[in-house]
């Protein structure tokens, strides 16, 4: 990724909800608006889309997937592993534009390993990708933060947290 692009990247503002989408019988993902504005205002009309752990879908500009990707090529000692993610990521990946109306079409094996279809999924921004979760995996992770809220609350407190 150019410095120009990182810089881009890192200094619009992404939203900062986690906001409801759904994806329609064709497997095309409606981006809600704040999320499409930020997608244009870092200039990423192509995005890879695609998992690694068959939970969560990960949407990434363009220019942060290959990123990731320099990382795989570079991955030193850890290089198995860099190959397997890659692997994963390819045969559930794939890429895609975003259309006039707003949508990008999923990858069908994406959208198959995750039921993604004809249901509302919810999305949020973190690090420079936009997660993409159905909602069995939404209900799980709110079950998990609701059941920590108390200690993490303290801990981040503790750190700063105002």
């Amino acid at each position: 990724m150019g410095e120009a692009e990182e810089k881009r990247i890192t200094t619009v503002e992404p939203p900062h909800s986690v906001v409801q989408a759904s994806v329609d019988d064709k497997g095309r993902l409606k981006l809600p608006s704040d999320f499409l504005e930020y997608l244009k205002a870092i200039d990423a009309t192509r995005l890879f889309i695609t998992t690694f752990d068959l939970r969560l879908g990960r949407i990434y500009p363009l220019a942060v997937w290959k990123r990731n990707e320099a990382l795989f090529y570079n991955a030193g000692d850890n290089a198995a592993a860099a190959e397997r993610l890659a692997f994963i990521a390819k045969v559930y990946g794939g890429d895609a534009e975003i259309d006039g109306a707003g949508r990008v079409l999923l990858p069908a094996k994406l959208r198959e390993a995750l039921a993604l279809e004809k249901q509302p999924v919810w999305l949020d921004v973190y690090n420079g990708r936009i997660n993409l979760v159905t909602k069995k995996v939404y209900d799980e992770r709110m079950q998990l933060a609701l059941a920590s809220l108390g200690e993490d609350l303290k801990t981040l407190e503790k750190m700063g947290l105002r």
